[in-house]
């Protein structure tokens, strides 16, 4: 589970739902968890005004201003607001947690005979792959600079891993129910 979160959206209203009176709802958050990923849905406590981009604890025990983590929330339920933020947001953890991310540059491996972590990147193939792997067999990456220097053709490698990460968390789930190949956020558990 998550211990903190990044607020994407704050509704002190809560939703707006047709025929819905405005003295019955009550406040709720959408937001990010800081490290798998998760979507969230969360209530805040009374009298509590949340910020986007707010880092929030969410974890057991005694939290400062959430209530309650009310459910996993799927990508097709967030407001317009939270799409547009999520993006800033994951890279903003990205950076936070560079040696997380460096760390899956210098070690990430083969699925399978014919497909590789790093191919699961957007916008990376077998040739650009191998230039990572031969880049890391040298001296492994110190650093997203590091590695933007040694590969030139990763422009941006924290562009790159949240255009994954985004890929991931809209991904639609296959007939059983489960996401394929999840590298970086964690798949919502199967209802039976």
């Amino acid at each position: 589970m998550e211990d903190y979160a990044i607020i994407l959206d704050y509704l002190p209203l809560g939703y707006v739902k047709e025929g819905s009176n405005s003295y019955k709802r009550k406040p709720v958050a959408q937001a990010i968890g800081t490290e798998e990923f998760t979507l969230l849905e969360l209530t805040p406590k009374e009298n509590v005004n949340l910020d986007i981009h707010e880092k929030v604890y969410i974890g057991a025990g005694k939290r400062e201003k959430i209530a309650r983590v009310n459910r996993r929330l799927p990508f097709n339920k967030m407001t317009s607001t939270a799409r547009i933020e999520v993006n800033y947001v994951i890279e903003e953890i990205i950076k936070a947690k560079e040696d997380k991310f460096i760390q899956f540059f210098n070690e990430a491996g083969p699925i399978s005979t014919r497909l590789h972590q790093i191919e699961l990147l957007p916008g990376i193939g077998k040739k650009h792959m191998w230039d990572i792997i031969q880049a890391r067999k040298e001296a492994p990456f110190q650093d997203f600079e590091d590695v933007k220097k040694r590969v030139p053709m990763l422009s941006d490698p924290v562009k790159l891993i949240a255009k994954r990460i985004h890929l991931e968390l809209e991904a639609a789930e296959d007939r059983k129910g489960k996401k394929k190949y999840i590298l970086f956020t964690r798949p919502p558990k199967r209802k039976f």
